[in-house]
């Protein structure tokens, strides 16, 4: 009877074991599986230039650092601290990309990673020469703080993207770009554009106009 007890308990603890492998397999290949791109992309009008412009717009508004700017990419980089032995540091990289060639249309592609660093205190011992002995350290001296690395990710929180694409799209709304003629800028070549297009139009008016004034 306790022979077969003890061989029910090794089997219901084989399973456990495997079981609680099987889950921490799946909770490490959890953040290594592709899955929707709808957290990390989101798409809008216009051109490559004016959706990654309205982007450094909106991680300037919130405090990052631009590290890299050009027309299509974009880097920042942000700082902050949880408490006094916490240090945490965003780097977030935007990239924009035409869905097709001459379309009015861009993804924009945002990433972020987040690194943290705690503070680490370390002792330096002083060392003193002694005839008898030779050289002696003793653990007295000077303690040193630095900041170690103890952990990076990239952010996947949907809820954080989606803030900045709002973000985005209200700049892109809101703001007239480089190489974009002002809206006033565009009414007027328009009018010259119609005035320009109808030179007989204008001929016959005046010449009408000669006419009644030589009657």
């Amino acid at each position: 009877m306790s022979r077969r007890i003890l061989v029910l308990s090794s089997l219901c603890l084989s399973l456990m074991l495997g079981a609680c492998s099987t889950a921490s397999k799946n909770a490490a290949l959890q953040h290594e599986e592709f899955g929707e791109s709808g957290v990390f992309t989101r798409s809008f009008p216009g051109t490559e230039q004016s959706a990654c412009e309205a982007a450094r717009r909106a991680l300037l508004s919130q405090g990052y650092v631009i590290s890299d700017w050009k027309p299509a990419i974009i880097k920042g980089r942000r700082k902050y601290q949880h408490d006094a032995e916490v240090h945490a540091e965003i780097e977030f990289n935007v990239v924009c990309v035409a869905d097709s060639k001459g379309s009015n249309s861009t993804t924009v592609f945002a990433n972020a990673v987040r690194d943290r660093y705690s503070l680490k205190k370390s002792n330096t011992s002083a060392s003193i020469g002694v005839s008898a002995l030779g050289s002696v350290s003793l653990p007295f001296g000077s303690t040193d703080d630095a900041l170690v690395k103890v952990a990076s990710e990239t952010i996947p929180t949907g809820q954080f993207y989606n803030q900045f694409f709002d973000l985005v799209e209200r700049y892109l709304d809101a703001k007239t770009y480089p190489n974009e003629p002002e809206p006033e800028k565009k009414e007027a070549e328009k009018k010259e554009a119609g005035s320009d297009s109808k030179p007989g139009a204008a001929s016959a008016g005046s010449a009408e106009a000669e006419n009644h004034g030589d009657d």
